[in-house]
This record gives C-alpha cells, sequence and structure tokens, in this order.
C-alpha cells in the first residue's frame, strides 16, 4: 500500500481552495472590476487628445464641423498657422522663457534649501515658515502693484521692462522659490550629515560640499522641481497676457489665445494644431529627465 499523503509538518495533507478561473463569478469580484475603470480613465484620459488632433487634421478647421473621430487628414491648419501668425517667435519665446525660469529657480531654490536644511543662524525657523505663508496668497493678487513697478522699470531700463522675456522670468522667480525650496529642504534633509562632516573634516568648504557632495546625490530632486518649473512656466498665461502684448513678445499661451479669442469657430483647427506642438517642449524635457525622476520617486536620497 501506498504511504498516505502528508504535509510538510508531518500532518495530514490539506487540500487548498480552488482559485476562480479566469472569466468566472469570481475574477470579475476580485480583478475585473478593476479593468473596467482602467479602461475607463484612459477613454476618459485620450478622449480630450482625440478631439484636439481631429480638430488639428480637419481640413475645414472650424469647431462646428470638428467631431471625435477625424473626418479627414489635411495639413492646412498647420501651414495656415505657420504662415499667417508669429507661431515660431511664440515658440521661441516660451522655451526660452521656460528654461530661464526653471534653471534659474532651481539654483536659487538648491541654495535656499542647502543654507535652510544644513546651516543654522538667526531667523531660520521664521524665514522657513514666511516662505510657507507667502504661498497661501497668489501672486496674482498683486498684479496691480507688480504694474506699476515694472511701468517705472520700463521708463528707466527698457531692456526689463514691458514686453521682454527678462521682466516675466523675474516675476516667475518670485512666485516659485517659495514651493520650490520647501521641497528640496526635505529632501536635503534625508541626506546624512555624516558626509559634509566627513568633507568638512578633510578641508572642504560649504562651496565645495554642496556642489561636488550634496548636488550629485539630489540630482532627482533637482530634476522633479525643474520638470514642474518648465511645464508651470510654458503654461501659465495670466501674468504673461498682462506683461508681454506685443505681438512678437508674446509666449504660446497668450498668442493662441489671440487666435480664439475673437473668431473661436473659423481659427480652432489653428488653436488645436499650436496646441500639439506646445506639447513637444515638455515631453522632451520629461524624457530627458525621465531616469532621475524614476530614480527619485523609488529611492530618492542617500538613507544613513
Amino acid at each position: 500500500m501506498s504511504a498516505p499523503v502528508t504535509g510538510r509538518r508531518g500532518g495530514p495533507a490539506t487540500k487548498r481552495p480552488a482559485v476562480a478561473r479566469r472569466g468566472g463569478p469570481g475574477w470579475f469580484k476580485r480583478v475585473g472590476w478593476r479593468h473596467v475603470v482602467g479602461v475607463v480613465g484612459v477613454a476618459f484620459a485620450l478622449f480630450p487628445i482625440l478631439f484636439v488632433l481631429s480638430a488639428a487634421l480637419n481640413p475645414r478647421g472650424t469647431l462646428s464641423s470638428t467631431s471625435a473621430v477625424p473626418t479627414g487628414a489635411s495639413a492646412e491648419n498647420l501651414l495656415n498657422l505657420l504662415r499667417t501668425t508669429s507661431f515660431g517667435r511664440w515658440y521661441v519665446n516660451s522655451v526660452l522663457i521656460a528654461a530661464l525660469s526653471a534653471a534659474a529657480s532651481v539654483f536659487l531654490s538648491t541654495l535656499a534649501a542647502y543654507a535652510f536644511s544644513r546651516l543654522r543662524f538667526a531667523g531660520r525657523r521664521v524665514g522657513l515658515l514666511s516662505l510657507l505663508l507667502i504661498q497661501m496668497f497668489p501672486q496674482f493678487l498683486a498684479i496691480v502693484a507688480i504694474f506699476l513697478m515694472l511701468t517705472t522699470i520700463t521708463d528707466y531700463w527698457p531692456g526689463i521692462g514691458f514686453n521682454t522675456p527678462w521682466a516675466v522670468v523675474l516675476l516667475y522667480l518670485g512666485g516659485a522659490l517659495g514651493v520650490n525650496t520647501w521641497l528640496m529642504k526635505g529632501f536635503f534633509d534625508t541626506v546624512p550629515r555624516e558626509l559634509d562632516e566627513s568633507a568638512t573634516m578633510d578641508g572642504a568648504t560649504h562651496t565645495q560640499v554642496f556642489f561636488r557632495i550634496i548636488l550629485p546625490l539630489v540630482a532627482p530632486i533637482l530634476a522633479v522641481t525643474g520638470l514642474l518649473a518648465f511645464i508651470g512656466t510654458i503654461n501659465e498665461f495670466l501674468i504673461a497676457n498682462v506683461f508681454l502684448t506685443d505681438g512678437s513678445s508674446k509666449t504660446l499661451a497668450v498668442g493662441l489665445y489671440s487666435l480664439i479669442a475673437g473668431e473661436r469657430n473659423n481659427n480652432f483647427g489653428m488653436f488645436c494644431a499650436g496646441s500639439l506642438l506646445t506639447a513637444i517642449p515638455t515631453v522632451v524635457v520629461f524624457q530627458l529627465l525621465q531616469r532621475y525622476i524614476v530614480s527619485g520617486l523609488t529611492a530618492g536620497a542617500v538613507k544613513g
């Protein structure tokens, strides 16, 4: 006679409950509803993109003749956008302002975050709380005061006044330092202080510790902050619409809005074609920083 089947510890083996087969009544209750939710979410996210793409390819280029499923394909809207508008100039202005604002805000925020995280000085706690409280008030609340200040600046230094990218860059820097500093400060706190102390004992200065030791370790948060600053700047409309009124100094957001401000139905195809091209810089920046972003979200900084 064959020996009885026993478990790992010598006892009688117990039968495991049969797993519900794929497609059975138990499968939908446990897993199937997640697939339904996922499909609905993907469809909800792709519908606006499909509609914009359909409008950009619509030969008529009007809002009333656009449907979710394109009925034809033509590059007429793109050609009209490049021929009849200053789209190329708007594109250069937006990329230039966004790149300069993102780079400057990341650099200044990194300096401030390093000081708040590593140094101990009078007013440190008050400074952190002040940065946090200032973020409670939107920058647009001070638009009248900023307008008056920039009017005076334009009279004395036209190079950084109205209709110049440098003026907008300075305005964007003031609104981004608070949030970026707090984000980076929390990331800096996770870097072991023993690294700073070891480098200081070897004769390194704060500047050398900052550039040679700390910055390589906090590259993920630099990438995340830079990407958020770039996206927020290239899509910003309110401030750019107030201080950039000349046709050649407009950004993409302001220039594309001018196409549909008066004749929304006629220029809708051109507007959608420009919107698709506007997404290219953001996608390129995301692809360049993807490695750092993924490592920052998964591993974070060096733990002790």
